[in-house]
């Protein structure tokens, strides 16, 4: 009897175990029954959608004064691939590098799947669509209230950035700080821009990912919360190939000519897009704004 009990132990384990590493799915339609049983499922109903999120934790989130959130860049080079074969595409992978982050950062970390990555629902083909930013801010509010957090900082790159930036522009007010690096701003004017570099024709009027009226955080810098005390910091290379810096400087000076205390910093990227930057200065400010700001 007892080695019987010990082998279905076993068994019980290695199932678990396979299961914690199966690959997260990319997309899909959103079932709030499947959310609520998800590890880390996250369902956030809004203006003219539903959606299911992901998010892992790295830390002690419950009760926490400060979290930090990490947004992601864009993924559409993986849309193709069979989820077995993304990187890091496990629930145990994500996790992983939350603490990671977390322990690098010596605050708690959130790093949450935008629609249609990492076990999120959606469509990431549609990213920067008004619905992906709308998915996210819900489910920010979600995860707070489950979680009785103070406030967030934000550490978002490149579409990730944007996101970081489009959920400024929605009215929240619980942001402590906001460090966006390498962000996609003036999206039909980049659109523009990256095609005749590439060499490629002219399409006014649509995104990069071919779809119309993005939602531009430029456009929407009315929405953004006075708060004499929150920080935003936008970090960048003047010579980024992939959101070009004059872009993101306007988006400062927007959000300068707001009265909002923001600021431009020039940082190292890596060659020969010039897009991802190097020496942890995007970790390293959302670290010092999290420092500024906890209680």
């Amino acid at each position: 009897m007892k080695r019987l009990i010990i082998s279905i132990a076993l068994l019980l384990l290695s199932a678990a175990h396979a299961w914690a590493e199966q690959a997260l799915s990319w997309g899909g339609q959103p079932s709030k029954d499947r959310c609520d049983l998800s590890a880390g499922g996250v369902w956030t109903e809004y203006a003219g959608g539903v959606a299911c999120l992901r998010y892992f934790v790295g830390g002690e989130i419950d009760g926490a004064p400060v979290v930090i959130v990490v947004l992601r860049g864009d993924r559409d080079t993986w849309l193709k691939r069979d989820p077995q074969d993304i990187p890091q595409n496990t629930t145990s992978a994500q996790t992983a590098l939350a603490r990671s982050l977390s322990e690098d950062m010596g605050f708690p970390v959130v790093v949450i799947s935008r629609p249609g990555t990492y076990g999120a629902s959606g469509d990431h083909r549609r990213r920067r669509q008004a619905e992906e930013f709308l998915a996210i801010d819900g489910a920010l509010d979600n995860i707070r209230a489950d979680h009785r957090i103070g406030r967030f900082v934000l550490l978002g790159h490149s579409g990730g950035a944007t996101a970081g930036a489009a959920l400024l522009t929605m009215g929240r007010d619980d942001i402590a700080c906001a460090v966006l690096t390498s962000g996609a701003f003036g999206l039909l004017e980049r659109a523009e821009v990256l095609r005749e570099t590439a060499g490629k024709p002219s399409r006014p009027g649509l995104d990069t990912t071919g779809l119309r009226a993005p939602y531009d955080p430029l456009d929407h810098l009315d929405g953004v919360v006075v708060d004499p005390t929150r920080r935003i910091v936008i970090l960048g290379n003047s010579h980024d190939r992939v959101t070009p810096f004059y872009l993101q400087k306007r988006f400062y000076q927007g959000l300068r000519a707001g009265g909002h205390r923001v600021e431009l910093r020039e940082a190292d990227a890596s060659a020969p897009a010039y897009h991802n930057l190097t020496g942890k200065a995007g970790p390293r400010a959302a670290e010092e704004c999290a420092r500024e700001v906890t209680p």
